[in-house]
């Protein structure tokens, strides 16, 4: 198989093959995220891309399912996911489950038409990495595109029937503006209509923009009980009929179920964990017991 550098999955595919269409992001100018930094954008060969497949036909020629790696393979034209898609079904034929992420803007260059005959060759979900739906914090962290552009091209996925996930990304903005993002993200949110919503929580790493202006005050990291709060505000706004997948290691708490059923019980389970943890430690540790995924 070819995989280039470090390979990501979403948690949800911790069990599907994985087969890489593209590298890199063509974005990567997100102030929080190092992820495909020394990784130039390409879509893989279809020499690869064929290889893999054989690859795959051999080892797993049953499978119902699989994942598309990279940042945002669904940037592709059209034209070249379809290529794609068909090669998927001439070497899997059993497929009918394709998932991969996407950014806002990859949607923009797809008509819903196109989005349609892409539905029907297998793409049934779509990580797309919103991170917050307040217009300040969108360009604070430099995601490249406003709230309402989340709204439309959303809309044009649900149009099509491709389901999709939509991601919270819980500290983002820090201190100075954590209300703003927890509020204007569920008002955002409430306007779409995901398979899931998904949140992790803000990991300073060293190498990134976030992390260079925290450590010159111009950014103000949430500390873990904040991290609680924030997340409450964000579901105690949200008003939509979903599931919360709270995933990976820096999740400030293990939550997952439906939401319109329980949201009151995750809200309490979120207050319990703030009346009952007495310092960073203990939330550190809570948080910790309760890791799925990294």
């Amino acid at each position: 198989m070819h995989f280039t550098g470090t390979v990501y999955r979403a948690p949800a595919d911790a069990y599907v093959p994985l087969i890489e269409i593209t590298q890199g992001c063509t974005h990567n100018n997100c102030k929080f995220c190092t992820m495909y930094k020394d990784v130039q954008f390409r879509m893989s060969p279809m020499e690869w891309i064929e290889e893999d497949l054989q690859e795959l036909k051999e080892t797993v020629p049953n499978t119902k399912k699989l994942a598309f790696v990279g940042a945002n393979p669904f940037v592709l034209s059209y034209d070249k996911m379809k290529n794609i898609l068909e090669k998927v079904h001439e070497y899997l034929p059993n497929v009918t489950y394709i998932s991969m992420a996407a950014r806002v803007t990859d949607i923009k260059n797809k008509s819903i038409e196109e989005l349609i005959e892409l539905r029907k060759l297998g793409i049934a979900r779509v990580y797309v990495g919103v991170e917050s739906g307040d217009d300040w914090t969108l360009d604070r962290i430099n995601k490249g595109y406003k709230s309402e552009d989340i709204v439309e091209q959303c809309h044009k996925l649900e149009k099509a029937g491709i389901p999709y996930w939509v991601t919270f990304l819980n500290g983002v903005s820090g201190l100075e503006h954590s209300k703003e993002h927890a509020i204007n993200s569920a008002k955002i949110f409430n306007q779409l209509h995901p398979e899931v919503v998904g949140s992790g929580s803000l990991a300073l790493f060293p190498d990134t923009e976030l992390s260079q202006e925290a450590a010159i005050g111009e950014f103000t990291p949430l500390n873990e009980k904040q991290m609680m709060e924030e997340f409450y505000l964000f579901l105690e706004n949200l008003d939509i009929d979903c599931e919360i997948e709270t995933h990976g290691g820096t999740s400030a708490m293990r939550l997952s179920s439906n939401f319109k059923n329980n949201k009151q019980k995750m809200l309490d389970k979120l207050t319990h964990a703030m009346e009952n943890y007495g310092c960073e430690k203990d939330y550190r540790e809570y948080r910790r017991s309760n890791i799925r995924s990294l």
